[in-house]
């Protein structure tokens, strides 16, 4: 009877399984991806039921906790078009995430107390008595895109001319500019730009105002909603959603062909007419366009635009993101990004937790896991290349050059390509 039931339940395997391939690609492919992602939009309803202690991970990040991830692994995404994609080693990708939260300070608070503007401001009784400059938050984060768009063709122009080391030496400049600048931006010329080392707070938080409020029950703003952390986390889940698909479909353009082709040999690049500067210069632009969204939504998330918060270590620290999924791989990033943004958010601190409670308490000392963050970090890249030098969602293209490489004839190249698409 046992080798029955085995033989039966086998067949059943087989029937599915033919079932599962016998569906169309598109299918197959969207399948997970509407599963995780109803997980994801469902996850503050069930989060509270997760089970506590759970072996070396103790907690599930909190709701508050995953808005921080997933702003994250938002500039991951972008970071992947300008390295992952065009290949450039940028190392001051914290300057746009800087531009952005100073823009939102600038645009939705009262920093500039001498002006009173406001347009679709909300959660204002007297707006007259309001000073500053107010504007609605789903529009500031237009303008930050486009505010830190420009500054990455800005930056790019004098830069992109360079190749290699040289790039992300000059890159390396502008991500330490930039902080430094608004950490002593408080008299320019006279003028208080930056608010110095005390940062820009409070800023205005999303909303929809009193008439959709009292039409539809949407909140008025989402920091004096009961329910903020869920209304911060689903907005930032629906803009991660959006960068997603845009990188997605800019790698499959003819944008998005040219950066690769510059990733893999500039000059071959160039001599086949693809614009080398143009180029370029279209990868810093929406790799900053992104960065900058990222940038105004944390702003507005914790009410405030603060230097601390753009140190140079989070310009690495999305790097490790991009290396560690893979470079150019999408969804390998968004992967190692949730992963990182995890363990620098909560997971080190609860792997610490778990491990002084379970291992090191029975020698009486303990151990502060978050102080060697950067080495375990420098250790997980270090392993990866050793091991997975792909990382860990590969993209295709690069899996092929590193385990077929570089060497191999162009039309075998071609025709392994063709044959696992076929599959």
């Amino acid at each position: 009877m046992g080798v029955r039931r085995e033989i039966s339940s086998t067949l059943r395997l087989d029937a599915v399984g033919k079932r599962w391939n016998a569906l169309p690609e598109r299918v197959r492919s969207a399948t997970p991806v509407a599963v995780l992602l109803t997980l994801a939009v469902l996850y503050p309803s069930y989060v509270g039921s997760l089970p506590l202690n759970v072996p070396i991970i103790n907690t599930f990040p909190s709701v508050h906790s995953m808005v921080t991830i997933l702003v994250f692994v938002m500039m991951a995404v972008g970071l992947n078009i300008v390295v992952g994609y065009a290949g450039l080693l940028d190392l001051g990708y914290v300057a746009f995430y800087a531009i952005g939260a100073y823009t939102a300070g600038w645009f939705a608070s009262g920093q500039f107390q001498q002006v009173n503007f406001h347009f679709g401001s909300i959660g204002f009784g007297d707006r007259s008595q309001v000073a500053g400059i107010h504007i609605s938050m789903w529009l500031v984060f237009f303008i930050a895109a486009f505010i830190t768009a420009v500054a990455g063709v800005l930056i790019g122009l004098p830069t992109l001319r360079l190749r290699g080391d040289y790039l992300a030496i000059v890159t390396l400049g502008f991500g330490e500019i930039i902080p430094q600048a608004v950490r002593n931006g408080d008299d320019i010329a006279g003028h208080d730009i930056t608010h110095g080392t005390f940062g820009i707070s409070p800023i205005d938080s999303p909303g929809f105002g009193e008439k959709l409020h009292e039409t539809l029950g949407l909140p008025v703003t989402y920091q004096s909603s009961l329910n903020a952390d869920k209304l911060f986390y689903w907005t930032v889940l629906v803009l991660l959603m959006i960068t997603i698909f845009c990188s997605w479909r800019l790698r499959d353009s003819r944008l998005g062909r040219a950066w690769i082709a510059i990733r893999e040999d500039e000059t071959a690049a160039g001599v086949m007419g693809v614009p080398l500067m143009r180029t370029k210069t279209w990868a810093y632009a929406i790799g900053a366009f992104f960065g900058g969204v990222a940038g105004a939504y944390v702003a507005t998330f914790n009410s405030g635009a603060f230097p601390s918060q753009f140190d140079f270590n989070i310009s690495i620290f999305l790097l490790c993101m991009v290396i560690l999924g893979g470079m150019g791989s999408l969804w390998g990033v968004v992967v190692a990004g949730f992963i990182l943004a995890w363990l620098n958010v909560e997971g080190l601190a609860n792997i610490g937790a778990w491990l002084n409670n379970n291992i090191f308490d029975v020698f009486g000392k303990e151990i502060e896991v978050p102080k060697y963050s950067f080495g375990i970090y420098g250790f997980l890249i270090v392993m990866m290349m050793l091991f997975r030098p792909t990382g860990l969602i590969p993209e295709r293209r690069r899996k092929l050059e590193i385990e077929e490489g570089s060497g191999q004839d162009p039309i075998d190249h071609a025709l392994a390509e063709a044959a696992k698409e076929d599959e």
